[in-house]
């Protein structure tokens, strides 16, 4: 059962979380939860119209932009910038100290590593890994974690692993199963373990016959 939590009086909002209008919240919710780590700034922003389904923990230090849609049992960690239209579907992480656009699109069991950036009309598949420690167990690997670069309406499939450091270019296509281990050129194809370029994105086709422009043009 949703609760307008505007209205409510049985969900208690933490001082440092300021919401916007048309909230709707389930129960069994956490906003405003206090990382271990200390941060300059524990206020949580959240814009006018999400939707925060049941499980989801949203932790102080973050600024989240209107229309927020969140699955059950994801988490968005502190110290995020995000944008207007986000969607996190269930078991999702979005780790700490990310930047991400606008309309982006993250599906169930995806998990964003710390210090990635992700830029507008990305959509990442269901189990999307994000890596951002160039040598793990390393004891200087936290001076240097970058997850990678996402521009602008790039598309990742469905169980892609991308490691640090990496540029995946706008409008670039990246294949199911993939290995991520160097930047992606701006649209293109890339598939397979490591990824590599098979064609430009001007070079599909619709599979099931019903247009013949490529994917992504309306």
């Amino acid at each position: 059962m949703w609760i307008d939590l505007i209205e409510s009086k049985t969900f208690a909002i933490p001082p440092w979380v300021k919401v916007g209008k048309e909230l709707r919240i389930d129960k069994n919710v956490i906003l405003g939860y206090k990382p271990r780590r200390s941060i300059p700034d524990l206020t949580l922003t959240i814009g006018d119209g999400a939707n925060i389904r049941s499980g989801t923990v949203l932790y102080a230090g973050s600024i989240i932009g209107k229309n927020l849609q969140m699955g059950h049992n994801a988490v968005i960690r502190e110290e995020n910038i995000i944008g207007d239209n986000f969607k996190l579907w269930t078991n999702s992480i979005v780790d700490y100290g990310c930047r991400i656009g606008n309309c982006v699109k993250i599906h169930s069991n995806c998990y964003v590593a710390q210090f990635t950036t992700i830029h507008d009309d990305v959509f990442l598949a269901p189990g999307v890994v994000i890596a951002n420690d160039p040598h793990p167990g390393c004891p200087y690997s936290k001076k240097c974690m970058r997850g990678p670069i996402i521009c602008k309406g790039a598309q990742i499939g469905v169980n892609v692993t991308i490691l640090p450091f990496l540029t995946i270019g706008e409008q670039a296509l990246v294949g199911a199963g993939s290995v991520l281990t160097h930047d992606v050129p701006p649209e293109m194809v890339v598939y397979g373990n490591p990824a590599k370029p098979i064609k430009s994105i001007y070079d599909l086709r619709c599979t099931q016959s019903l247009t013949d422009k490529p994917y992504w043009r309306k």
